[in-house]
């Protein structure tokens, strides 16, 4: 072959690889469908650019990740079967009857475009299977043990509700310009938190431009960090070991979906949560107001909810809880054991915030993220107890979670933001332990063959650098 042959078909190859091709067999799908589309790579990311009404948005969303989405079905049927002890089909029947009488149209569309995109990818996967993907957060850990105790389920498994994340957002006289801060990483274990790993840019029909990180299939960021174009700023931490739920409540996936998408104020994004709360996938929710520099933290419990805001102070989260009444009637969490994993980053985040009063910035919550710091033992060590968490190499796991030891978990990744990224939709990310580490699964299962059974859905998680994502950004 001559060297100018070699040199077209490199570049024929290379066209093909920008285009949103199907898998082998797939019928294309019309172009109409996918117009302003599009989805790169960089630094261990996808960046997804999804544009239109409702239905187009799912179609996009669900032919551009489609083999993401298979993946994190797979992973999801393997973790559901094996912590719960029920099986897909018990998930599906969840979703139509329990849920999707609760999803208002808008979210239908969308799921059901979702689904559409996935099958003319090539990737078997219905309606069904998506809404239950989106429910991954809120089914098997909050319904499933509320219903195991109302139908007193013989041989029941030990199931709490999880405590992903740890984040805080800072304003006045604690960050370096007076303007708002806001940072989060996101605690899940490896085989979940790998495929946490979508930027996702979304220009819908209605309501407000989002920019968010989240997961493949999943309508809302589902870790809950992003920014819309009224300057509302978002994140939030889990509560540990709630209980509790209201299946004729609206699912949280389409309440924080909706609430990000159309609130204009922390007033506004807390009755988008409160109304319909159906106790699923239960947070301190931590909002910035742009406009305004005014801070929030959203307490949201089953029973009962609080709302702290300031335009002078910090609000942080570890996966504890606050205010008494949700402590004692929303969860069986120990706000006085201090050498449980929320409460050990509660103390850390409080030193931290504290010693940097008047310095914080972006790259200074960066470097909040990727901190070893345990506060029980008082010293440097990655563990469970440190703001970047490795539960992986801890011997006591976390009783609290149901995370034995040495779980294949911790912080999967981490984002910062301020006033000045939110104005231009934009954030920092990174991709893997915040602190740079790699986990690497043959070398881990080698360790610890107890956690054999995921090996089928546990993939490497390699950290990348810090990157700065932006919207309307192209490869």
């Amino acid at each position: 072959m001559s060297s100018r042959h070699r040199g077209l078909l490199v570049f024929v190859i290379g066209l093909i690889t920008l285009l949103p091709f199907p898998t082998a067999g797939a019928a294309a799908p019309s172009e109409a469908r996918l117009k302003n589309a599009y989805r790169f790579e960089r630094d261990n990311w996808i960046y997804v650019h999804l544009q239109g009404s409702p239905s187009a948005i799912g179609f996009q969303h669900g032919y551009l990740l489609a083999q993401e989405i298979k993946g994190a079905l797979d992973a999801m049927k393997t973790r559901t079967l094996h912590d719960t002890h029920r099986d897909w089909n018990f998930y599906r029947t969840t979703s139509e009857k329990v849920l999707w009488p609760h999803i208002e149209e808008e979210y239908r569309q969308e799921l059901q475009g979702i689904a559409d995109g996935v099958k003319a990818a090539g990737v078997q996967a219905d309606l069904w299977d998506i809404v239950t993907l989106n429910s991954t957060e809120e089914v098997p850990d909050y319904y499933v043990p509320w219903l195991d105790e109302k139908e007193h389920t013989a041989n029941a498994p030990s199931l709490h509700s999880p405590g992903n994340c740890s984040a805080l957002v800072a304003t006045g006289s604690y960050t370096k310009d007076h303007k708002i801060v806001i940072a989060h990483n996101n605690w899940t274990g490896v085989y979940q938190g790998a495929r946490w790993n979508i930027i996702f840019d979304i220009v819908p029909q209605k309501g407000y431009r989002i920019l968010m990180d989240g997961y493949p299939g999943v309508i809302t960021s589902n870790d809950d960090f992003g920014v819309n174009a009224s300057g509302i700023m978002i994140t939030e931490t889990t509560i540990t070991q709630f209980h509790g739920y209201d299946p004729n409540g609206i699912p949280e996936f389409v309440r924080s979906r909706k609430a990000m998408q159309y609130a204009t104020s922390i007033d506004e994004y807390t009755k988008i949560m409160v109304d319909g709360n159906n106790g699923g996938y239960a947070n301190d929710w931590l909002i910035g107001d742009n406009k305004t520099g005014e801070i929030a933290q959203l307490e949201l419990g089953l029973k009962h909810w609080k709302l702290y805001r300031t335009k002078d102070g910090y609000f942080h989260g570890s996966n504890w809880a606050k205010d008494p009444d949700v402590i004692k009637d929303d969860t069986t969490f120990d706000p006085t054991n201090m050498a449980s994993s929320p409460n050990a980053r509660k103390v850390r985040w409080e030193q931290l915030a504290e010693q940097n009063k008047g310095k914080i910035d972006v790259q200074m919550a960066e470097r909040f993220l990727e901190d070893h710091f345990d506060t029980y033992q008082n010293k440097e060590e990655a563990n469970e107890r440190t703001l970047c968490g490795h539960v992986e190499t801890s011997s006591r796991g976390i009783p609290e979670w149901d995370w034995a030891p040495y779980y294949p978990g911790g912080a999967v990744q981490g984002k910062a933001m301020d006033s000045a990224m939110a104005k231009s939709m934009s954030f920092y990310a990174r991709r893997g332990h915040p602190c740079g580490a790699d986990f690497l699964a043959d070398d881990f299962l080698k360790k610890h063959p107890e956690y054999e059974w995921e090996r089928s859905v546990l993939p490497d998680m390699k950290a990348g650098p810090w990157s700065l994502f932006k919207t309307g950004e192209k490869k």
